[in-house]
């Protein structure tokens, strides 16, 4: 049995519950130790009588791990370089701290 959307959100609508599309281009979920990218995301946002949820639809996901700040400023101090470069360095040796050390050093 299929339903026709628009009868479907008059239904939604008569239960107190109101939806709205979101044109987003990107969606960034920030964890302890990594982001999850989405891009061209579909977002609808979902008001049920004031609880307001969000739903997040993707087929373009990429997964980043983060670089604990603790690693950034001990790379920069050991190498004498700014965040920035201790950072840079990092992220190209995938995170390793000697690593970054050695090169940024040589």
């Amino acid at each position: 049995m299929q339903i026709d959307p628009r009868q479907l959100q008059r239904m939604m609508k008569q239960m107190g519950i109101n939806t709205e599309e979101i044109n987003a281009k990107r969606v960034i979920i920030e964890q302890e130790d990594k982001m999850i990218i989405l891009n061209n995301p579909t977002v609808t946002k979902i008001d049920a009588k004031g609880n307001i949820s969000f739903q997040i639809a993707a087929e373009d996901i990429q997964e980043k791990e983060l670089i604990p700040e603790e690693d950034i400023e001990l790379v920069a101090k050991q190498a004498n370089v700014s965040k920035d470069e201790a950072r840079k360095a990092l992220e190209e040796t995938d995170g390793d701290v000697a690593e970054a050390i050695m090169k940024l050093k040589s």
